[in-house]
């Protein structure tokens, strides 16, 4: 039910319960700040375990982001509509080690694409903390636009909004 998508150097694949460790070893550091963490393990995981059952639900959710041949996990990409949040975004966290290197954008460029391409998704948006120069720049990549009027998700009240337009990519 959930598609394996493939890019130049990645493959964003189905979590598995093996990826776990490493997401709520991300969701418990300071680099999951920008996402309302750190989070305990016990938040990671049914975070973890929304983003899966949100493809079931909704027929979107999170991928694990590895180097293609390899299955090291590098990070989560995801499309979702979580509680709370106004609209459905693309959102993305890299794994230490595995930022610098354009992942982000290229997961996050397949996630986009995907959303476009087969959901239909007209519009959609990335949440982003204004502190986090790097999801910036991704969303930026991305030829996502600040969108000002957008309402605010569900604890965030100081997010900025990058919107994605289909067409505009």
């Amino acid at each position: 039910m959930i598609p394996t998508l493939e890019t130049e150097r990645l493959t964003l694949r189905a979590p598995v319960a093996a990826d776990f460790g490493a997401y709520a070893q991300t969701l418990a550091s300071p680099r999951a700040i920008h996402i309302g963490g750190p989070c305990d393990r016990r938040e990671a995981w049914l975070d973890f375990c929304q983003d899966i059952a949100s493809w079931h639900l909704y027929g979107h959710g999170s991928w694990t982001v590895t180097e293609t041949g390899a299955d090291t996990t590098l990070g989560t990409v995801m499309l979702h509509h979580e509680l709370g949040d106004p609209e459905r975004e693309l959102g993305w966290i890299l794994h230490k080690g595995s930022e610098g290197r354009g992942i982000a954008t290229e997961a996050a460029t397949a996630a986009r694409d995907f959303a476009f391409d087969t959901l239909e998704w007209d519009t959609f948006v990335s949440y982003i903390a204004p502190e986090n120069d790097r999801s910036i720049r991704v969303a930026e990549r991305l030829s996502a636009t600040l969108d000002p009027d957008a309402a605010k998700p569900a604890g965030f009240p100081e997010c900025l909004i990058y919107r994605h337009t289909a067409g505009a990519a």
